[in-house]
C-alpha cells in the first residue's frame, strides 16, 4: 500500500468526530463524520408533513385490517375471480392476503419513516464497559431512554402516537378472526346423534351398513357382530346415505354395533332391558379417542378397539375391562315395530365418543 493512500496524520486529542488515523496505523478508527441535520430537524413544516405521512400509513393499516375482517366475513369461500396476471384465484384468499399484507406493510413503513424523519439520528459512541452496570451507568441509560423518548416526539405528537397505537391494536384482530376456521362451534351437537329424532310414535329403523336393508332380530346370529346406521327419519327421508354431504360427521356419532347374546349370558339386567330378544345395540365409537370398534370375541363377548386395545364386555353393559378408555360404550334402547324390524325409540342416554366427559 502506498503512502498516499493512508489517512492523514492527525492528533488523537481532536475527538471522536474527526479523523484520528495516523500513517503508522492504517486500521485505526477513522471516527464519525460530522452530523448533518435533516430538513425535518430545521423546518417544522417539513416535520409536520412527515408526521402526517406517518399517520396516514398507520390509518391505512387500520383500514386494511378492517377490510381483512370484512372480507373474511362477507366473501364466500367458493367465489372465484380473475385477477391479472394471476388468473383465476379464490376471491377470499386474494382479499385476505392483500388486506393483511397492506396492514402489516403500512405499520412497518410508518415506523421506518418515523425513525428516519422525526426521531433523533445523532450517532452516539458507546464505550465498552463491564457487564455489570453500576449506578452511574444505570442512571445514564435511564436518562438516554428519556432523552430518546422526548426526541422521538412520541409524547408531543399525539396524532402520530394515537394512529400508531390504533393500527397496532387492530392488526391482531386478523389473527383472532382466523380462529374461526378451527371449526364450527359445537353448540349442542355433542349432546345428540342422528337417533335423537326417534320417538315411540315415530321410531327409526336400524339399517345394515353393508346392505342398506332394515334389520330384524332373526337377522342377527348369536355370537355375530353387525354394524348399523339410522334409517329414514323426518330430517332424512331416505335415511343416512354415503352421498350425503355430512355423512362422515353423522356416521361418526350414529354408527352402531349390533350383537346377539343368549339371555342367560347377560350379566347386567339394565343393559338387557334396553335390548330385545338378546339383541343389543352399542355405539361403535370408542370412548377413549373415538376410534371405530370392529373386533369381537364370540366366546367372551368382548369388543376390542384396534387403536389402543380398550376392551369392553358387551354382556355386562359394555363395561371397560382393559385399556385406556374411561367409560362404557353408550347403549341405544331398541325394540321391534309392527313389521318386526328393529327400531330405536329414543337417543342414547349419554353422549357418545371421547373427551365429552372432560369438557362437560
Amino acid at each position: 500500500m502506498s503512502d498516499d493512500k493512508l489517512p492523514e496524520a492527525h492528533d488523537a486529542s481532536e475527538g471522536h468526530g474527526a479523523h484520528v488515523a495516523v500513517a503508522d496505523d492504517p486500521f485505526a478508527d477513522p471516527g464519525l463524520p460530522p452530523h448533518e441535520p435533516r430538513r425535518t430537524d430545521i423546518d417544522e413544516r417539513a416535520a409536520k408533513r412527515a408526521e402526517r405521512q406517518v399517520s396516514l400509513l398507520f390509518v391505512t393499516s387500520m383500514l386494511a385490517t378492517i377490510g381483512f375482517i370484512a372480507s373474511y366475513v362477507s366473501i364466500p369461500k367458493a367465489k372465484i375471480v380473475y385477477i391479472f396476471p394471476l388468473g383465476h384465484v379464490s376471491a377470499l384468499n386474494f382479499a385476505l392476503g392483500l388486506t393483511l399484507g397492506v396492514a402489516l406493510f403500512c405499520i412497518g413503513a410508518g415506523a421506518v419513516h418515523w425513525a428516519r424523519t422525526l426521531m433523533s439520528d445523532v450517532e452516539l459512541p458507546a464505550e465498552r464497559h463491564p457487564i455489570e452496570a453500576d449506578d452511574e451507568v444505570r442512571a445514564d441509560v435511564i436518562q438516554q431512554f428519556k432523552t430518546g423518548a422526548a426526541e422521538s416526539g412520541f409524547g408531543r405528537r399525539k396524532m402520530l402516537r394515537n394512529t400508531m397505537i390504533g393500527s397496532m391494536a387492530l392488526v391482531p384482530l386478523s389473527g383472532v378472526m382466523l380462529l374461526r376456521d378451527l371449526g364450527p362451534l359445537p353448540e349442542k351437537k355433542l349432546d345428540s346423534t342422528g337417533w335423537s329424532e326417534a320417538t315411540p310414535a315415530a321410531p327409526i329403523r336400524l339399517v345394515n351398513m353393508n346392505t342398506d336393508e332394515p334389520l330384524k332380530p332373526e337377522d342377527i346370529a348369536t355370537g355375530s357382530l353387525t354394524f348399523a346406521m339410522p334409517g329414514p327419519s323426518a330430517s332424512r327421508p331416505n335415511g343416512l346415505q354415503e352421498s350425503d354431504e355430512d355423512f362422515q360427521q353423522a356416521i361418526a356419532k350414529d354408527a352402531l354395533m349390533i350383537i346377539r347374546i343368549q339371555p342367560e349370558d347377560l350379566k347386567d339386567a339394565k343393559s338387557a332391558a334396553l335390548g330385545v330378544e338378546g339383541v343389543l345395540a352399542y355405539s361403535k365409537i370408542c370412548t377413549h379417542v373415538g376410534c371405530p370398534i370392529s373386533l369381537y370375541e364370540q366366546q367372551t363377548h368382548h369388543a376390542l378397539c384396534p387403536c389402543h386395545q380398550s376392551t369392553f364386555d358387551l354382556s355386562d353393559g359394555a363395561r371397560v375391562i382393559f385399556g385406556p378408555a374411561g367409560h362404557p360404550l353408550p347403549q341405544l334402547k331398541i325394540t321391534t315395530d309392527s313389521d318386526g324390524y328393529l327400531v330405536a325409540t329414543q337417543d342414547f342416554a349419554e353422549p357418545i365418543g371421547p373427551s365429552f366427559w372432560e369438557r362437560a
